[in-house]
Formats: structure tokens, sequence, C-alpha cells
């Protein structure tokens, strides 16, 4: 899995700014942050342009208003977008101020989020 080590501490610190208990996980080739067992954001660099991406999960409402923007993408395959995730590209999150507008948009839709089921082992 390749990320962008300097994007991950650059969100490490912003949650940590935000006094916030977060996890990180690797799925789907990203290094991944939770709260309350629900995504946040996760961060990874795209094998094909090897472009510095932030996942971000919005919220569906949010989805529609962002995805407009440039620098984003929406997230998804096989022609299926996934509403309420899309993908910042490096330019869209390379100026601190951007970034940090970005994670806090995440972290204001994460009380509405729904967390994803837990496995049983």
């Amino acid at each position: 899995m390749a990320y962008n080590q300097q994007t991950a501490n650059r969100i490490r610190e912003f949650l940590f700014e935000k006094e916030l208990a977060f996890e990180e996980k690797t799925m789907f080739g990203f290094l991944c942050f939770f709260l309350d067992d629900k995504i946040l954001f996760g961060t990874k660099i795209d094998k094909q342009s090897s472009e510095d991406l932030l996942l971000c999960r919005v919220g569906e409402e949010v989805h529609e208003k962002v995805i407009e923007y440039n620098d984003v993408l929406p997230m998804g395959s096989n022609g299926r977008t996934m509403k309420g995730f899309v993908f910042v590209t490096e330019n869209g999150h390379h100026k601190q101020k951007d970034l940090e507008n970005w994670l806090q948009l995440c972290l204001n839709h994460n009380p509405f989020a729904k967390a994803s089921p837990s496995k049983k082992k």
C-alpha cells in the first residue's frame, strides 16, 4: 500500500489538535482514519497517475455540491458512484487550509454516518 507519509502526518496532526480518539486501518489500498468506528477519510497514491489522493466521506447531501468542484473526483467502480464519498486530488488538498477544510467537512458528517457492521470473528 502506497500513501504519502507527509499527508498522513498532516491528517494525524489535525486529529491530535482536535483531541479525537481516532483509529487507523488499511483498506482498499488506502490508509484510512476512523472515528467512532466510522470512516472519516483516507489517503493513498493512485497507481495510474501517481497522485496523492484524499478520500473524503462527506455525506450524500454535501456530495452533490462538492462533486462539481475542481480537483474533486467521484468515488466508484464499474461505472457506479458511491454517493457520499469523493476523492480530492493533490491540488485540492496541498494547502494546509484546504486540507483542514476537507477534514472538517468529514468530521461534520461523522455523527450522521452509519457505522460499518461489526465482523464476527
